[in-house]
């Protein structure tokens, strides 16, 4: 299909011309950030920036913050570095779409200029007040050289202007500080305020001074001036620090409408609620279902051991510091995620920029009620071409078939696998019942199994010497009962020297008695996205290939397995590129 296209909407071209003077233009000087000897010439190719990920033209880009949708906008404020390639200098960046793939970016929403944010402007959330008016929580550093860590509040300064494109922040700030009990310097990332018993209430995750256990730290308040800080945290575990907590109701299980976290803290028709916090420990974000009660404040996981064992994670890869909102107009909440860089911050100042956001994805209870599914927001596949489509293929144990006809470094691809039979399932070894990641860097792509490894080689050089795969591979326990794993395996993503290259993996929660097992993967450049079973378990990783870049890269399904695999439909996309931040 040649170049990927721009896919412009009327609105946005109109907006685009009025709004060419606000638009935030921070830039780095090439010239300063230019690659040296050292950094490979593939890392600093334009086809290694992404496609139809959110990102801004250059700099780093952090956790998203504050989604929120206004006026017939949806507004995305992010983290972000105007000056460079690496954190610092920190900003809420800004940036409004109608439909949540094309962006334009504004102005910055929130950058430091008052005594309690004179240091820093870090993360938080937006909630929306029983006037409909939006109003911004987030943490501010208040003193040089020492993260002390304070929360305030900003407010948009015409709020009929559907862009929020200006705020400030009222004299009462802050509207919370760190008192005894907690830890000044991991006191961070307020969230979505919600209305129960007649109070707002807000959490802030935390740390508790001299332990390991985290916190979700509980305010209250009347007027959304004045907070009060409860007597115990909502909830707490010893996992360490707890960054970027989001606290949301869902409905019942199996339905996917959405429920908006400002109005219905503990409303009718709230069946459980969800707390997610960001290990800073590990680099992941992990979730429990549970009950919250507001008149004793608090929230008691379904799971008792899901805070430390048997951990729920959104995301099984690079992804992290993630936020959700409740859409009005289509009743859904969306998940919005950071994924980081997996190469060198050398690099990364060649390259000029570090960081994007994971698409959107809409989040609901599962039929089972023990976890979340997700999937990519439906407007996505605005952006699909021409399908290639492949039905009723069989792959014989160790071969493989390369799908033609598209470019395949910048696709959506879909695939309905049937397995044959299970009784050559590996026996499944309770020693990685917690660690499904480790699990998978033993048994990877290439390791030969009974019932898998089978799924997809993406972004691969013609040679294959060069491959990134996402597979599935199916145990079985003492019983007989079928274990899923998924699996991201980049260890041959790149012959780029000294790359992190980690696996990825998470068990797949679903029947496969059937043989039937599906897998979504969003290819865009340098990022996987993956999902599998219908969104049950979801992984992104960032490979950096050196020769399956722009029309180089190709697509296989690959059967390492023993028994006989079918793709009974597998349907591949070419994506066009959206408007993307001026970019």
């Amino acid at each position: 299909m040649g170049n990927p296209k721009w896919v412009l909407a009327p609105w946005a071209v109109l907006l685009l011309l009025q709004l060419a003077s606000a638009s935030h233009h921070a830039r780095l000087s090439l010239e300063t950030e230019a690659a040296s000897p050292s950094v490979p010439a593939s890392i600093v190719s334009p086809l290694l920036r992404t496609g139809y990920h959110f990102q801004p033209p250059m700099n780093w880009i952090n956790d998203p913050n504050g989604p929120l949708y206004y006026k017939g906008w949806y507004h995305l404020f992010y983290q972000y570095n105007p000056k460079g390639a690496v954190w610092g200098n920190i900003i809420w960046a800004h940036s409004v779409s109608r439909d949540l793939i094309n962006w334009i970016a504004l102005e910055p929403a929130i950058s430091p200029s008052i005594p309690t944010d004179q240091y820093g402007v870090w993360s938080g959330s937006t909630t929306i007040l029983h006037d409909g008016t939006p109003a911004i929580l987030y943490t501010g550093i208040d003193r040089p050289s020492v993260n002390y860590q304070i929360q305030n509040i900003a407010l948009p300064k015409n709020a009929s202007d559907p862009l929020l494109r200006e705020w400030y922040k009222p004299g009462y700030n802050p509207i919370a500080v760190p008192m005894a009990g907690i830890n000044a310097t991991q006191f961070r990332d307020p969230t979505t305020a919600w209305f129960a018993g007649r109070h707002w209430r807000m959490l802030v995750g935390g740390l508790r001074p001299g332990t390991l256990r985290g916190e979700a730290i509980l305010y209250r308040s009347r007027d959304f001036k004045h907070w009060v800080r409860a007597k115990h945290p909502l909830h707490s575990a010893l996992t360490g620090m707890w960054e970027c907590p989001d606290f949301f109701p869902v409905g019942k299980a199996g339905v996917e409408n959405g429920l908006d976290t400002s109005e219905y803290g503990a409303a009718a028709g709230v069946e459980k609620h969800v707390l997610k916090n960001s290990l800073d420990l590990t680099r992941y974000d992990y979730y429990t279902i549970g009950t919250y009660d507001n008149v004793k404040e608090r929230y008691v996981p379904d799971n008792p051991t899901g805070d430390v064992y048997q951990r729920l994670q959104y995301d099984y890869g690079n992804f992290y510091a993630s936020k959700t909102f409740f859409d009005p107009v289509k009743h859904r909440r969306i998940l919005l995620g950071w994924a980081n860089e997996s190469d060198s911050v050398a690099h990364d100042k060649a390259k000029g920029w570090a960081g994007i956001q994971a698409i959107p994805r809409k989040i609901w209870l599962d039929p089972s009620g023990k976890q979340l599914v997700q999937w990519p927001v439906e407007e996505l596949e605005k952006l699909r071409g021409k399908p290639v489509n492949v039905g009723d293929k069989v792959v014989k144990p160790g071969q493989h078939f390369e799908v033609t006809g598209l470019q395949s470094y910048q696709s959506d691809v879909e695939v309905s696998f049937e397995v044959s039979s299970l009784d050559k399932a590996e026996p499944f070894d309770p020693a990685y019942s917690n660690d499904a990641q480790k699990l998978c860097g033993i048994k990877g792509a290439d390791v030969k199994g009974g019932v898998g490894p089978f799924g997809l080689w993406v972004l691969a050089s013609a040679d294959l010497a060069e491959k990134t795969a996402v597979f599935f591979r199916v145990f079985k326990d003492g019983y007989g009962k079928p274990i899923v794993l998924m699996c991201s395996d980049p260890t041959k993503s790149s012959l780029t020297p000294d790359l992190y290259k980690p696996t990825f993996a998470g068990f797949v929660d679903t029947d496969i008695s059937s043989g039937k097992i599906s897998l979504r993967s969003l290819i865009d450049r340098s990022v996987v996205e993956s999902f599998g079973a219908g969104g049950k378990t979801c992984i992104l990783s960032r490979v950096y290939p050196s020769m399956a870049l722009g029309k180089d890269a190709h697509l296989h399904v690959f059967n390492n397995g023993e028994t006989d695999i079918k793709v009974s439909k597998l349907t591949a996309w070419e994506m066009k590129r959206p408007l993307m931040n001026g970019a």
